[in-house]
């Protein structure tokens, strides 16, 4: 260990070495700053446009994204327009509809009873002309019996039409 210390060991400082380092270093740092550096600082604005681009077009990608949104939603708002006119003229059309049918079926209805009252009027037209008959026959027939021997069959017809006649007028 000795030897290492007096023949300049590990830890021994040699100047001319150290000059020497020192002027390797700056050669070293001058080619470096001269053939190295601009590749690297060159490669380094690239990289800082590619990402400064990216990051634009990332940008303008964002804004069409947010102009394409914002179409469909109004899209969507105009759909949903639409959709509430459509059903909003579905529910009228339904309405008109039922409105016209039951007016047709009122008209029908009131149609019935017009026809059945005149029916009904002309059955008791008939009925009392039918009724009308039979108690004039009844009644000749009671006359008839009753008057046999005092009346002829003309006067008993004459009495017969004239108690008619007086029937109706009243």
């Amino acid at each position: 260990m000795l030897y290492l210390l007096a023949s300049g060991g590990l830890l021994s400082f040699n100047t001319g070495f150290a000059i020497w380092i020192a002027i390797s270093l700056v050669v070293f740092l001058l080619i470096m700053m001269k053939f190295a550096m601009p590749p690297i600082m060159q490669a380094l604005e690239g990289r800082e446009t590619k990402i400064r681009e990216s990051l634009e077009a990332a940008e303008v990608a964002l804004a069409k994204a947010e102009a394409i949104s914002k179409d469909n939603e109004k899209a969507l708002r105009e759909a949903e327009s639409k959709a509430h006119q459509i059903r909003k003229e579905a529910m009228d059309d339904a309405e008109r509809i039922r409105n016209e049918r039951v007016a047709k079926a009122k008209d029908e209805a009131e149609q019935i009873i017009e026809q059945a009252k005149a029916d009904i009027e002309q059955e008791k037209q008939s009925a009392l002309v039918t009724l009308r008959k039979e108690v004039a026959n009844l009644a000749i027939q009671s006359a008839t019996m009753i008057l046999d021997a005092e009346l002829d069959v003309e006067k008993n017809q004459k009495l017969v039409d004239n108690y008619i006649n007086d029937l109706t007028k009243n």
